[in-house]
């Protein structure tokens, strides 16, 4: 696997733990759980030291809004299937114009930029 591939790789690793950690925030019900909040802080902590890892060879506004979105698309669908939160069109919608997005940053990204 090329340096560049392995830094799509740890974007992607750091996105879903960006997933984990926010749906570990509601878990710990403001901090007063601990081992959720111990959890959801090791999440946060590794989800940036992967982000660290992959912001070496992509560039910052590209790594940056694809971790977010990940992180973003990927909340709202553990919002929608595991935790009954609303399931209408216009939500559906909006999370695939976020997921094109994602898709068209990665697909016009130019790794030797940093």
């Amino acid at each position: 696997m090329t340096r560049a591939n392995t830094a799509w790789v740890h974007l992607v690793i750091a996105g879903l733990l960006e997933v984990a950690w926010a749906i570990g925030i509601k878990r710990t019900e403001g901090f007063t759980r601990l081992v959720p909040s111990v959890l959801t802080i090791a999440g946060m902590a590794a989800s940036f030291w992967f982000l660290s890892k992959a912001l070496r060879d992509i560039p910052v506004g590209t790594g940056y809004a694809i971790w977010t979105g990940i992180g973003a698309v990927g909340t709202a669908i553990v919002g929608i299937v595991w935790l009954g939160e609303a399931r209408t069109a216009a939500r559906i919608a909006s999370l695939v114009l976020i997921m094109i997005g994602i898709i068209a940053l990665k697909i016009t990204s130019d790794d030797s930029t940093r």
